[in-house]
């Protein structure tokens, strides 16, 4: 995978700075979540995270380049438009393939998060799913930032790891055109009445 990320000056963001955010999205996990949680039906597309302004959120949280890394399952075909999109958004994207018993897109995170242990960069790791937290929880060395992005309520406990930030991809990341239909604990900090008396 490339260790630079495209600039909007026709250069590379890795010419500017040294450090970059590693943006790993569980594809997977993140629809099934969306569809099956909380929408309860299958996304529509206006309804599906505007990827785009993930990176971007990550490049500005931690005020460094972003580089979005797209795990997807392809043993049943390439979705070769959605792949496209990704691209021209200037993500990698990683379609996989495997066995009908091998969670293709896990063994590839944990592998890639494995890797990153190697590596001066941060990882904000896309993902509710809890079988990360090991590999996770060994790239907290007080050195690097590590970050999970998900639906917070969906959120396997496991992800919650002393040193990692939590943040929601709607309420943090703001990835989403119209608000989703969840339901959530409010901080009463932000609790706004006005919203439920419309």
């Amino acid at each position: 995978m490339p260790d630079t990320a495209p600039g909007t000056d026709g250069g590379t963001m890795h010419e500017r700075h040294e450090r970059t955010t590693w943006v790993l999205v569980d594809g997977e996990n993140i629809d099934a979540t969306l569809g099956t949680s909380i929408l309860d039906r299958r996304p529509r597309p206006e309804e599906r995270p505007r990827w785009d302004r993930l990176s971007a959120f990550a490049a500005e949280r931690w005020q460094q380049p972003a580089q979005g890394v797209f795990f997807l399952n392809a043993t049943s075909g390439m979705p070769l438009t959605f792949v496209q999109a990704l691209k021209s958004l200037h993500y990698v994207v990683v379609p996989l393939s495997g066995s009908s018993d091998q969670k293709v897109v896990d063994i590839a995170i944990e592998r890639t998060l494995q890797a990153l242990r190697e590596r001066d960069a941060d990882v904000m790791l896309v993902s509710n799913d809890g079988d990360f937290a090991e590999d996770l929880a060994a790239l907290v060395d007080g050195a690097r930032r590590v970050g999970v992005v998900g639906f917070s309520e969906f959120r396997s406990g496991a992800l919650s790891i002393p040193g990692v930030e939590l943040l929601d991809l709607e309420h943090d990341a703001h990835v989403f055109d119209s608000p989703l239909p969840r339901l959530r604990v409010i901080p009463i900090d932000e609790f706004d009445p006005a919203i439920f008396l419309g």
